[in-house]
């Protein structure tokens, strides 16, 4: 049962086939760190993490080049970017016209330190673009961390596993030149707004990620093409790697023999930190230099992002990356499975702060929702179907993971086998290995808690295998709140009218007014808490 996955390229279901089954790469286009990641942002990187964890899973096989099945566990190679300069506001319509998303986030961040709405200790120059991005990048890293993202773990101890734009500006020129010298880039536009286009018609597969052929975008289907700069290219599509542009708010020395300092284009930065962090430098400059080009046209194993990047991102990316690196450039698909998990509604809408239904991670962890749930209630849709998270749902996970926990916790009740550890491991497996049927693998999880009242050892263990797929327990356990009459669990703040209604509870029971007693309780549930009354007289208290 090897594992098969959706791509987006070839529109089927297949097997997933790595290059080297021991060791899997894996990049994900990350965020644009100009402003705190939100949660339909999550919903993208936590499906890949996911992805990522089963397949260095022992529970996953794979299929090896020789079509036979290949156990795990196996070790992946997971790379995420931080894009902290040269995404521009129209960057779905080209990038060339628009705003430095810096100087939007400036003049936020400028408007929040007038009103005083900075976080406490933040003080940041909002004419910065450097201190903007490295704020909101190390919140992202943060957040990540918290959610139980391993590719922000790992990268406090390789820092190369989440490589930042600014830091490969060298190699994106040096990819530019070498896209210019082999005839797919040119350089277009008048002195002083100078800018390299890849030319598209260079590369006969552009549109076969998303069905956007030259012939739809001739005419610039979909408001894509930007008419005022059409007469500077060869072709309505071709896209930009390179403006020259001297009033931008982050710019460099221009490649393509520009005099002037520009900015790179939004594409060009993720062929550039995906080939560089996965293959090594050593490999980046071999396929760069004279006669340097593989004859395979991946190079990665995996290219995950949201599907809103599918055009034009991973198209450009595929374009671009295959004319630079494949030697049948015509044929490249730089990666050999393209994973996009689909968009995120809150409570059945399309997120939006002006209705109120915008949630950040940090906004939920505020509201005492602890990440655990967060994550669960991010992962726990298809990921190919188009998750509606709910409060609702964030409470129901909730509970999922608190029954979890209290599972692990309970210790192995003796040292025998279990019957079910090997069924609940072969079953959530067989589950994940059809395209993660996260839904499906959760039922099997739930079914065999309800058939397991008295963990063994063996369980303990099944579970720990289980969750590391999941990534669940691995995460912080909220602190309980402990006031004189209960103990708030599970991240939740003493709620004064709780604490009444305990109060009121503890004089029904002296006064032997058991009736009023158990209306307590029903009341509590009618609010959305549980309780249970403890040792020391006191009484736990939890979601509902």
């Amino acid at each position: 049962m090897p594992l098969k996955l959706y791509n987006t390229l070839t529109r089927t279901i297949e097997p997933f086939m790595p290059r080297d089954p021991a060791r899997v790469t894996f990049y994900t286009c990350g965020p644009t760190v100009y402003d705190y990641a939100h949660i339909g942002n999550f919903r993208s990187f936590l499906a890949a993490d996911v992805l990522r964890r089963f397949v260095e899973s022992p529970l996953c096989e794979v299929t090896g080049r020789d079509g036979k099945a290949v156990s795990g566990p196996r070790r992946v190679v997971h790379v995420m970017n931080i894009t902290d300069v040269g995404h521009m506001t129209d960057d779905a319509d080209g990038g060339e016209n628009g705003e430095d998303r810096m100087a939007v986030a400036g003049r936020r961040i400028a408007e929040a330190k007038k009103s005083g709405r900075l976080p406490a200790g933040v003080n940041i120059d909002p004419s910065d673009p450097y201190q903007i991005a490295a704020f909101y990048g190390d919140a992202f890293v943060d957040d990540a961390k918290r959610l139980g993202l391993k590719v922000a773990v790992e990268a406090e101890k390789e820092p190369g596993l989440m490589p930042r734009a600014t830091k490969h500006i060298d190699g994106m020129k040096r990819v530019i030149d070498a896209l210019i010298a082999r005839g797919h880039a040119y350089v277009g536009g008048a002195p002083g707004r100078k800018a390299v286009y890849f030319s598209v018609e260079s590369f006969e597969r552009y549109g076969a990620l998303s069905g956007n052929t030259l012939e739809a975008l001739q005419s610039g289907a979909g408001g894509r093409i930007s008419e005022g700069n059409q007469q500077e290219k060869k072709h309505p599509a071709d896209f930009l790697l390179w403006k020259e542009d001297a009033a931008h708010v982050m710019k460099w020395p221009s490649p393509g023999g520009i005099e002037g300092q520009g900015y790179p284009g939004w594409h060009i930065e993720c062929t550039v930190m995906s080939a560089r962090s996965l293959l090594g430098e050593a490999e980046f400059d071999r396929l760069l230099g004279e006669g340097g080009h593989t004859p395979d046209p991946a190079i990665i194993d995996i290219h995950s992002g949201g599907e809103d990047n599918i055009f034009p991102h991973h198209e450009c990316e595929i374009a671009q990356s295959s004319a630079a690196f494949c030697a049948d450039a015509g044929h490249g698909t730089f990666a050999r499975m393209w994973f996009h998990p689909r968009f995120l509604f809150v409570e059945g809408a399309k997120m939006s702060k002006s209705k109120g239904n915008f949630f950040t991670a940090r906004d939920l962890f505020a509201k005492g929702y602890e990440p655990a749930a967060v994550r669960l209630e991010l992962i726990k849709t298809h990921y190919r179907s188009n998750a509606n998270f709910t409060e609702q749902g964030l409470r129901d996970s909730q509970r999922m993971v608190e029954r979890l926990r209290r599972f692990a916790e309970n210790g192995a009740s003796d040292g025998s086998e279990s019957r079910h550890a090997g069924t609940v491991e072969g079953a959530f497996a067989e589950a994940m290995h059809e395209d993660l049927n996260i839904a499906g693998a959760l039922g099997e999880l739930n079914k065999w808690l309800n058939e397991t009242p008295r963990p063994t050892a063996a369980d303990l263990a099944a579970l720990k295998r289980i969750d590391a797929v999941l990534g669940l327990l691995e995460l912080e356990k909220p602190a309980q709140a402990q006031t004189e009459l209960g103990l708030f669990m599970d991240g939740l703040a003493p709620d004064p009218s709780v604490i009444a209604k305990l109060q009121e509870r503890v004089d029904a029971k002296k006064a032997r007014d058991f009736k009023r007693s158990d209306a307590i309780r029903d009341e509590l549930a009618a609010m959305g808490y549980a309780i249970k009354d403890v040792a020391g007289g006191k009484v736990e208290v939890r979601r509902k």
